[in-house]
Protein backbone atom coordinates (compact mmCIF):
# COMPACT_ATOMS: atom_id res chain seq x y z
CA UNK A 1 0.00 0.00 0.00
CA UNK A 2 1.54 3.78 -0.69
CA UNK A 3 2.21 5.21 2.52
CA UNK A 4 2.60 8.97 2.77
CA UNK A 5 2.77 11.36 6.14
CA UNK A 6 0.08 13.39 5.21
CA UNK A 7 -2.89 12.76 2.94
CA UNK A 8 -5.47 15.48 2.33
CA UNK A 9 -8.85 15.32 0.98
CA UNK A 10 -9.65 17.95 -1.44
CA UNK A 11 -7.83 20.27 -3.30
CA UNK A 12 -9.46 23.40 -3.20
CA UNK A 13 -7.58 26.75 -1.04
CA UNK A 14 -7.47 24.84 2.12
CA UNK A 15 -6.10 21.74 0.78
CA UNK A 16 -3.55 23.12 -1.13
CA UNK A 17 -2.41 25.22 1.53
CA UNK A 18 -2.15 22.11 3.43
CA UNK A 19 -0.63 20.36 1.11
CA UNK A 20 2.31 23.15 1.04
CA UNK A 21 2.68 23.96 4.87
CA UNK A 22 2.96 20.31 5.51
CA UNK A 23 5.55 20.04 2.43
CA UNK A 24 7.45 23.25 3.92
CA UNK A 25 7.97 21.29 6.92
CA UNK A 26 9.53 18.10 5.82
CA UNK A 27 6.38 16.34 5.30
CA UNK A 28 4.91 13.68 2.49
CA UNK A 29 1.65 15.56 1.42
CA UNK A 30 -0.64 13.71 -0.84
CA UNK A 31 -3.50 16.05 -2.40
CA UNK A 32 -6.15 13.83 -3.91
CA UNK A 33 -8.90 15.81 -5.22
CA UNK A 34 -12.00 14.27 -7.30
CA UNK A 35 -11.09 16.71 -10.86
CA UNK A 36 -13.72 19.09 -11.95
CA UNK A 37 -14.23 20.28 -15.65
CA UNK A 38 -14.53 23.91 -16.04
CA UNK A 39 -14.58 26.25 -19.15
CA UNK A 40 -11.90 28.62 -17.86
CA UNK A 41 -9.14 25.75 -16.92
CA UNK A 42 -7.29 23.21 -19.19
CA UNK A 43 -7.17 20.54 -16.58
CA UNK A 44 -8.87 18.89 -13.81
CA UNK A 45 -8.91 20.67 -10.72
CA UNK A 46 -11.29 21.80 -7.92
CA UNK A 47 -15.04 23.11 -7.62
CA UNK A 48 -13.33 26.80 -7.57
CA UNK A 49 -16.63 27.85 -7.76
CA UNK A 50 -17.33 31.44 -5.42
CA UNK A 51 -17.74 34.62 -5.86
CA UNK A 52 -13.95 35.34 -5.26
CA UNK A 53 -13.30 38.55 -3.42
CA UNK A 54 -10.44 39.77 -0.59
CA UNK A 55 -10.99 42.57 1.70
CA UNK A 56 -7.49 44.37 2.39
CA UNK A 57 -7.63 42.94 6.67
CA UNK A 58 -8.30 39.30 4.93
CA UNK A 59 -5.25 39.41 3.17
CA UNK A 60 -3.59 39.37 6.68
CA UNK A 61 -5.75 36.64 7.99
CA UNK A 62 -4.95 34.43 4.53
CA UNK A 63 -1.33 35.31 5.00
CA UNK A 64 -0.33 35.63 0.99
CA UNK A 65 -0.17 39.49 -0.80
CA UNK A 66 -2.06 39.60 -4.37
CA UNK A 67 1.86 40.96 -5.78
CA UNK A 68 2.79 36.94 -5.00
CA UNK A 69 0.03 36.22 -7.78
CA UNK A 70 0.58 34.90 -11.18
CA UNK A 71 -0.35 37.03 -13.75
CA UNK A 72 -4.33 36.96 -14.44
CA UNK A 73 -5.22 35.79 -10.74
CA UNK A 74 -5.59 39.33 -9.80
CA UNK A 75 -9.11 40.65 -11.76
CA UNK A 76 -9.46 44.53 -10.18
CA UNK A 77 -8.61 46.25 -7.31
CA UNK A 78 -11.28 47.42 -5.09
CA UNK A 79 -12.07 50.88 -3.56
CA UNK A 80 -14.97 50.27 -1.87
CA UNK A 81 -18.25 48.09 -1.12
CA UNK A 82 -22.06 49.22 -1.74
CA UNK A 83 -24.88 47.81 0.14
CA UNK A 84 -28.16 48.72 -1.28
CA UNK A 85 -31.54 47.76 0.04
CA UNK A 86 -35.08 48.12 -1.61
CA UNK A 87 -34.88 52.06 -1.02
CA UNK A 88 -31.44 52.82 0.63
CA UNK A 89 -28.05 52.39 0.04
CA UNK A 90 -24.67 53.02 1.65
CA UNK A 91 -21.23 53.07 0.40
CA UNK A 92 -18.21 51.25 2.96
CA UNK A 93 -14.92 53.10 1.96
CA UNK A 94 -12.97 51.14 4.75
CA UNK A 95 -13.19 48.07 6.99
CA UNK A 96 -12.26 50.02 9.87
CA UNK A 97 -9.32 46.61 10.34
CA UNK A 98 -5.82 47.59 10.58
CA UNK A 99 -4.21 45.95 7.63
CA UNK A 100 -0.84 45.90 5.63
CA UNK A 101 -2.69 46.38 2.25
CA UNK A 102 -3.13 49.66 1.39
CA UNK A 103 -6.42 49.05 -1.29
CA UNK A 104 -9.85 47.98 0.27
CA UNK A 105 -9.74 44.63 -1.59
CA UNK A 106 -9.65 43.11 -4.51
CA UNK A 107 -11.33 40.35 -6.82
CA UNK A 108 -9.39 37.52 -8.40
CA UNK A 109 -10.65 34.58 -10.72
CA UNK A 110 -10.98 31.57 -8.52
CA UNK A 111 -9.99 29.01 -10.74
CA UNK A 112 -6.63 30.38 -11.39
CA UNK A 113 -5.91 31.29 -7.83
CA UNK A 114 -6.75 27.60 -7.23
CA UNK A 115 -4.15 26.81 -9.74
CA UNK A 116 -1.82 28.89 -8.43
CA UNK A 117 -2.12 27.28 -4.66
CA UNK A 118 -1.80 24.12 -6.77
CA UNK A 119 1.21 24.96 -8.35
CA UNK A 120 2.71 26.29 -5.10
CA UNK A 121 2.30 23.04 -3.11
CA UNK A 122 3.67 21.27 -5.38
CA UNK A 123 6.70 23.33 -5.60
CA UNK A 124 7.04 22.88 -2.45
CA UNK A 125 7.69 19.18 -2.67
CA UNK A 126 3.86 18.02 -2.40
CA UNK A 127 2.12 15.74 -4.74
CA UNK A 128 -1.62 16.67 -6.23
CA UNK A 129 -3.63 14.48 -7.54
CA UNK A 130 -6.69 15.06 -9.68
CA UNK A 131 -8.79 12.78 -10.74
CA UNK A 132 -8.77 10.56 -7.34
CA UNK A 133 -11.92 10.35 -5.40
CA UNK A 134 -12.35 9.50 -1.95
CA UNK A 135 -14.68 6.88 -0.62
CA UNK A 136 -13.76 7.07 3.15
CA UNK A 137 -10.88 6.82 5.94
CA UNK A 138 -10.53 3.90 8.23
CA UNK A 139 -8.65 4.66 11.06
CA UNK A 140 -6.72 2.05 13.61
CA UNK A 141 -6.40 4.44 16.73
CA UNK A 142 -3.79 2.25 18.44
CA UNK A 143 -1.01 3.03 16.07
CA UNK A 144 1.09 5.95 16.36
CA UNK A 145 3.14 8.18 13.22
CA UNK A 146 5.80 6.12 12.44
CA UNK A 147 4.48 2.75 13.18
CA UNK A 148 4.55 -0.02 10.78
CA UNK A 149 1.11 0.17 9.98
CA UNK A 150 -0.52 3.27 9.40
CA UNK A 151 -2.75 5.22 11.44
CA UNK A 152 -4.95 5.85 8.61
CA UNK A 153 -6.23 3.95 5.55
CA UNK A 154 -7.54 6.14 2.92
CA UNK A 155 -9.92 4.76 0.43
CA UNK A 156 -10.07 5.43 -3.43
CA UNK A 157 -12.76 5.15 -5.63
CA UNK A 158 -10.48 3.25 -8.21
CA UNK A 159 -9.79 0.28 -5.42
CA UNK A 160 -6.39 1.55 -3.92
CA UNK A 161 -5.52 3.00 -0.57
CA UNK A 162 -3.30 5.19 0.88
CA UNK A 163 -1.88 4.87 4.15
CA UNK A 164 -1.00 8.08 6.40
CA UNK A 165 -0.14 9.17 9.99
CA UNK A 166 -2.30 12.48 9.42
CA UNK A 167 -5.51 13.50 7.30
CA UNK A 168 -6.59 16.79 6.40
CA UNK A 169 -10.10 16.55 5.39
CA UNK A 170 -10.90 19.61 2.74
CA UNK A 171 -13.48 18.55 0.90
CA UNK A 172 -15.21 21.50 0.88
CA UNK A 173 -19.19 22.52 2.52
CA UNK A 174 -20.71 19.38 0.70
CA UNK A 175 -18.53 17.60 3.33
CA UNK A 176 -18.81 14.11 1.32
CA UNK A 177 -16.57 12.84 3.01
CA UNK A 178 -15.86 14.66 6.48
CA UNK A 179 -19.41 13.61 7.97
CA UNK A 180 -18.48 9.92 7.41
CA UNK A 181 -15.38 10.45 8.85
CA UNK A 182 -16.84 12.20 11.65
CA UNK A 183 -19.75 9.82 12.39
CA UNK A 184 -16.95 7.51 13.62
CA UNK A 185 -16.28 9.62 16.59
CA UNK A 186 -19.64 11.56 17.52
CA UNK A 187 -22.58 9.33 19.40
CA UNK A 188 -25.68 7.92 17.04
CA UNK A 189 -27.72 10.58 18.05
CA UNK A 190 -25.51 13.87 17.48
CA UNK A 191 -23.63 11.97 14.28
CA UNK A 192 -22.47 14.79 11.60
CA UNK A 193 -24.55 13.35 8.63
CA UNK A 194 -27.90 14.70 10.68
CA UNK A 195 -26.17 17.85 12.40
CA UNK A 196 -23.94 19.31 9.12
CA UNK A 197 -26.57 17.76 6.08
CA UNK A 198 -26.31 20.23 3.42
CA UNK A 199 -29.37 21.14 2.87
CA UNK A 200 -30.21 22.74 6.37
CA UNK A 201 -26.30 23.90 7.00
CA UNK A 202 -25.81 25.10 3.58
CA UNK A 203 -26.74 28.26 1.24
CA UNK A 204 -27.08 27.67 -2.21
CA UNK A 205 -25.10 30.49 -4.78
CA UNK A 206 -25.66 31.15 -8.59
CA UNK A 207 -23.74 33.18 -10.40
CA UNK A 208 -23.40 34.40 -13.83
CA UNK A 209 -20.11 35.75 -16.43
CA UNK A 210 -21.87 38.43 -18.28
CA UNK A 211 -20.08 41.32 -20.40
CA UNK A 212 -21.83 44.34 -19.07
CA UNK A 213 -21.48 47.75 -21.20
CA UNK A 214 -18.92 50.07 -20.71
CA UNK A 215 -20.92 52.73 -18.87
CA UNK A 216 -22.11 50.06 -16.17
CA UNK A 217 -18.79 48.68 -16.00
CA UNK A 218 -17.01 51.93 -14.96
CA UNK A 219 -19.46 52.05 -12.18
CA UNK A 220 -18.51 48.86 -10.77
CA UNK A 221 -15.20 47.89 -11.96
CA UNK A 222 -13.57 49.09 -8.39
CA UNK A 223 -16.41 48.06 -6.29
CA UNK A 224 -18.34 44.94 -5.08
CA UNK A 225 -21.87 45.54 -4.69
CA UNK A 226 -24.86 43.61 -2.84
CA UNK A 227 -28.68 44.00 -2.64
CA UNK A 228 -30.19 43.13 0.67
CA UNK A 229 -33.88 42.76 1.50
CA UNK A 230 -34.27 42.48 -1.92
CA UNK A 231 -34.97 38.60 -2.22
CA UNK A 232 -36.64 36.07 0.73
CA UNK A 233 -34.81 34.02 3.04
CA UNK A 234 -31.86 34.07 5.73
CA UNK A 235 -29.02 36.12 4.41
CA UNK A 236 -30.32 35.98 0.72
CA UNK A 237 -28.96 38.19 -1.51
CA UNK A 238 -28.03 38.98 -5.08
CA UNK A 239 -24.30 41.23 -6.01
CA UNK A 240 -22.08 42.45 -8.63
CA UNK A 241 -18.25 41.34 -8.54
CA UNK A 242 -16.18 43.06 -11.25
CA UNK A 243 -13.80 41.57 -13.35
CA UNK A 244 -11.44 42.11 -16.11
CA UNK A 245 -12.52 43.34 -19.85
CA UNK A 246 -15.84 44.54 -18.64
CA UNK A 247 -17.15 41.00 -17.16
CA UNK A 248 -18.46 40.91 -13.84
CA UNK A 249 -20.14 37.68 -12.24
CA UNK A 250 -23.53 38.42 -10.86
CA UNK A 251 -24.73 36.16 -8.22
CA UNK A 252 -27.00 35.37 -5.51
CA UNK A 253 -26.76 33.33 -2.24
CA UNK A 254 -30.41 32.04 -0.71
CA UNK A 255 -31.22 29.12 1.26
CA UNK A 256 -32.63 25.87 0.27
CA UNK A 257 -35.68 24.90 0.12
CA UNK A 258 -37.57 27.95 0.39
CA UNK A 259 -41.22 27.60 0.56
CA UNK A 260 -42.83 30.79 -1.53
CA UNK A 261 -46.18 29.76 0.48
CA UNK A 262 -43.85 31.66 3.78
CA UNK A 263 -42.83 34.41 2.46
CA UNK A 264 -45.00 37.77 1.74
CA UNK A 265 -44.49 37.85 -2.02
CA UNK A 266 -45.59 41.53 -2.20
CA UNK A 267 -42.97 42.63 -0.14
CA UNK A 268 -39.39 41.87 -2.19
CA UNK A 269 -38.26 43.62 -5.26
CA UNK A 270 -37.50 40.57 -7.17
CA UNK A 271 -40.53 38.51 -7.00
CA UNK A 272 -43.53 38.74 -8.38
CA UNK A 273 -47.21 38.20 -7.41
CA UNK A 274 -47.76 35.38 -10.57
CA UNK A 275 -44.69 33.07 -8.98
CA UNK A 276 -46.00 29.65 -8.04
CA UNK A 277 -42.58 29.23 -6.25
CA UNK A 278 -39.04 30.70 -5.59
CA UNK A 279 -37.09 31.38 -9.15
CA UNK A 280 -34.37 29.86 -10.07
CA UNK A 281 -30.87 31.64 -9.95
CA UNK A 282 -31.19 32.50 -13.46
CA UNK A 283 -34.78 34.32 -13.37
CA UNK A 284 -33.65 36.22 -10.51
CA UNK A 285 -30.35 37.56 -12.34
CA UNK A 286 -32.60 38.74 -15.01
CA UNK A 287 -35.05 40.25 -12.81
CA UNK A 288 -32.36 42.53 -10.66
CA UNK A 289 -30.53 43.16 -14.01
CA UNK A 290 -33.71 44.23 -15.58
CA UNK A 291 -34.93 46.05 -12.24
CA UNK A 292 -31.24 48.16 -12.17
CA UNK A 293 -30.74 48.36 -15.68
CA UNK A 294 -33.46 47.66 -18.17
CA UNK A 295 -34.60 51.21 -18.48
CA UNK A 296 -32.02 51.78 -20.49
CA UNK A 297 -30.24 48.55 -21.71
CA UNK A 298 -32.05 45.43 -23.54
CA UNK A 299 -30.63 42.54 -20.64
CA UNK A 300 -30.15 39.23 -23.23
CA UNK A 301 -28.28 41.57 -25.92
CA UNK A 302 -26.03 44.29 -23.82
CA UNK A 303 -25.26 41.82 -20.98
CA UNK A 304 -24.36 38.69 -22.69
CA UNK A 305 -23.21 35.62 -21.00
CA UNK A 306 -19.51 34.92 -21.50
CA UNK A 307 -20.00 31.17 -23.09
CA UNK A 308 -16.39 30.38 -22.20
CA UNK A 309 -15.82 31.43 -18.71
CA UNK A 310 -16.73 29.84 -14.96
CA UNK A 311 -17.85 26.00 -14.61
CA UNK A 312 -20.01 25.66 -17.69
CA UNK A 313 -21.59 28.08 -20.41
CA UNK A 314 -20.70 30.79 -17.98
CA UNK A 315 -22.95 30.22 -15.17
CA UNK A 316 -22.22 28.26 -11.70
CA UNK A 317 -24.15 26.72 -8.99
CA UNK A 318 -21.98 25.52 -6.16
CA UNK A 319 -22.87 25.54 -1.84
CA UNK A 320 -21.53 27.83 0.57
CA UNK A 321 -21.06 26.04 3.96
CA UNK A 322 -23.29 27.29 7.40
CA UNK A 323 -21.84 30.30 9.71
CA UNK A 324 -21.32 27.66 12.31
CA UNK A 325 -17.30 26.54 12.41
CA UNK A 326 -16.58 22.56 13.76
CA UNK A 327 -13.57 21.53 15.67
CA UNK A 328 -11.89 18.42 14.44
CA UNK A 329 -11.04 15.43 16.39
CA UNK A 330 -7.36 15.90 16.64
CA UNK A 331 -6.83 12.86 18.98
CA UNK A 332 -7.75 10.52 16.01
CA UNK A 333 -4.74 12.77 13.65
CA UNK A 334 -7.74 14.02 11.93
CA UNK A 335 -7.98 17.57 11.11
CA UNK A 336 -10.98 19.24 9.18
CA UNK A 337 -10.07 22.37 7.24
CA UNK A 338 -11.50 25.21 5.29
CA UNK A 339 -15.14 24.91 3.57
CA UNK A 340 -15.79 21.42 5.19
CA UNK A 341 -15.06 22.93 8.59
CA UNK A 342 -17.91 25.36 8.12
CA UNK A 343 -15.28 28.67 8.12
CA UNK A 344 -16.81 30.07 4.87
CA UNK A 345 -20.51 31.87 5.03
CA UNK A 346 -23.22 33.69 3.75
CA UNK A 347 -21.21 36.57 4.83
CA UNK A 348 -18.25 35.64 3.16
CA UNK A 349 -18.01 36.60 -0.72
CA UNK A 350 -15.95 33.47 -0.83
CA UNK A 351 -14.29 33.01 2.42
CA UNK A 352 -11.15 31.37 1.05
CA UNK A 353 -8.86 33.70 3.15
CA UNK A 354 -9.97 31.25 6.24
CA UNK A 355 -9.61 28.37 4.40
CA UNK A 356 -6.29 28.99 3.49
CA UNK A 357 -5.40 30.13 7.14
CA UNK A 358 -7.27 26.93 8.25
CA UNK A 359 -5.66 24.59 5.93
CA UNK A 360 -1.81 26.49 6.44
CA UNK A 361 -2.56 25.45 10.46
CA UNK A 362 -3.20 22.04 9.93
CA UNK A 363 -0.73 21.10 7.38
CA UNK A 364 2.32 22.93 9.47
CA UNK A 365 1.14 20.84 12.61
CA UNK A 366 0.72 17.80 10.94
CA UNK A 367 4.50 17.57 9.90
CA UNK A 368 5.40 18.58 13.36
CA UNK A 369 3.85 15.45 13.84
CA UNK A 370 1.21 16.71 16.68
CA UNK A 371 -2.80 18.01 15.34
CA UNK A 372 -3.22 18.72 19.25
CA UNK A 373 -3.19 22.27 19.06
CA UNK A 374 -5.26 22.73 15.87
CA UNK A 375 -8.24 23.66 17.23
CA UNK A 376 -6.46 26.14 19.79
CA UNK A 377 -4.47 27.46 16.44
CA UNK A 378 -7.60 28.02 14.12
CA UNK A 379 -9.47 29.96 17.38
CA UNK A 380 -6.73 32.20 17.68
CA UNK A 381 -6.43 33.15 13.90
CA UNK A 382 -10.08 33.73 12.49
CA UNK A 383 -11.61 33.06 15.83
CA UNK A 384 -12.71 36.69 15.63
CA UNK A 385 -13.90 37.01 11.82
CA UNK A 386 -15.72 34.31 12.13
CA UNK A 387 -17.48 35.39 15.49
CA UNK A 388 -18.26 38.50 12.94
CA UNK A 389 -20.15 36.99 10.84
CA UNK A 390 -22.08 34.93 12.82
CA UNK A 391 -23.07 37.70 15.09
CA UNK A 392 -23.81 39.53 11.60
CA UNK A 393 -26.32 36.29 10.73
CA UNK A 394 -27.54 36.24 14.17
CA UNK A 395 -28.89 39.87 13.67
CA UNK A 396 -30.35 39.35 10.30
CA UNK A 397 -31.87 36.02 10.52
CA UNK A 398 -35.62 38.06 10.54
CA UNK A 399 -35.12 41.01 9.12
CA UNK A 400 -37.42 41.95 6.18
CA UNK A 401 -37.19 44.39 3.46
CA UNK A 402 -38.17 47.58 6.29
CA UNK A 403 -35.65 46.24 8.69
CA UNK A 404 -33.07 45.90 5.63
CA UNK A 405 -34.16 49.91 4.62
CA UNK A 406 -34.38 50.82 8.47
CA UNK A 407 -30.56 49.13 9.08
CA UNK A 408 -29.04 50.15 5.90
CA UNK A 409 -30.14 53.63 6.54
CA UNK A 410 -28.68 53.99 10.07
CA UNK A 411 -25.33 52.65 8.61
CA UNK A 412 -25.45 55.23 5.93
CA UNK A 413 -25.92 58.21 8.55
CA UNK A 414 -23.51 57.07 11.14
CA UNK A 415 -21.11 56.55 8.06
CA UNK A 416 -22.22 59.98 7.16
CA UNK A 417 -21.52 61.26 10.79
CA UNK A 418 -18.26 60.23 10.94
CA UNK A 419 -16.79 61.86 8.61
CA UNK A 420 -18.86 64.69 9.27
CA UNK A 421 -19.67 66.87 12.63
CA UNK A 422 -19.73 63.65 14.75
CA UNK A 423 -23.09 60.98 15.45
CA UNK A 424 -26.01 63.29 15.73
CA UNK A 425 -25.16 65.62 12.82
CA UNK A 426 -27.98 64.26 11.46
CA UNK A 427 -30.49 63.49 14.11
CA UNK A 428 -33.62 62.94 12.26
CA UNK A 429 -31.64 59.76 10.87
CA UNK A 430 -28.12 58.97 12.80
CA UNK A 431 -29.68 59.22 16.30
CA UNK A 432 -31.44 56.47 17.99
CA UNK A 433 -31.35 53.68 15.21
CA UNK A 434 -27.72 53.85 14.51
CA UNK A 435 -27.25 53.84 18.36
CA UNK A 436 -29.62 50.47 18.83
CA UNK A 437 -27.74 49.16 15.62
CA UNK A 438 -24.58 49.38 17.80
CA UNK A 439 -25.73 47.87 20.57
CA UNK A 440 -27.60 45.12 18.92
CA UNK A 441 -24.51 44.25 17.09
CA UNK A 442 -22.00 44.89 20.39
CA UNK A 443 -24.45 42.85 22.95
CA UNK A 444 -25.25 39.71 20.14
CA UNK A 445 -21.59 39.97 19.86
CA UNK A 446 -20.61 39.18 23.40
CA UNK A 447 -23.28 36.14 23.23
CA UNK A 448 -21.57 34.52 20.41
CA UNK A 449 -18.05 34.46 21.22
CA UNK A 450 -19.48 32.13 24.37
CA UNK A 451 -20.58 29.64 21.81
CA UNK A 452 -20.05 30.04 18.01
CA UNK A 453 -18.39 26.29 17.52
CA UNK A 454 -20.99 24.15 15.62
CA UNK A 455 -19.48 20.80 16.80
CA UNK A 456 -17.02 21.12 19.97
CA UNK A 457 -13.63 18.71 20.16
CA UNK A 458 -15.18 17.48 23.95
CA UNK A 459 -18.22 15.49 21.53
CA UNK A 460 -15.79 13.68 20.07
CA UNK A 461 -15.38 9.81 21.34
CA UNK A 462 -12.60 7.93 20.55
Amino acid sequence: MERVDVAIVGGGPAGSSAAHAASTGGADALVLEKGVPRADRDRLGPDSTDAAGILDYWVDIMGIHPDEFDEGVLQCELNRAEFRGPDEATTLTSTGIDSSYDKFGYTFHRARFDDWLRDRAENAGAEYRAGESVRGVDTDLSAAPGDDAPRHTVRLASGDAVGADFVVLADGPQRTVTNRVLDEYLPADAAASDRLASRTTNHIAYQEYRRVPEAVYEAVNDAIVFWWGVMPGETAYPWIFPNQDRVCRIGLTMPIGLDIDDVDVDAYKLLDPSDESIPQGNEYIRRLLEWQYGDEYDVESDFPLVEDAGKRNGTETYAISSTRPIDSPTEAGIAVAGGAMGTTSAFHEGGDHVAVRTGAIAGELAAAGDLAPYNRRWKEAIGDEIVRNVTMADMVGEYDPDDWNRIIGAADAMLAAEAGDGLLAQPYRSGWESVKLMLAYKWNKRRVKKDYVGIDEREYVY
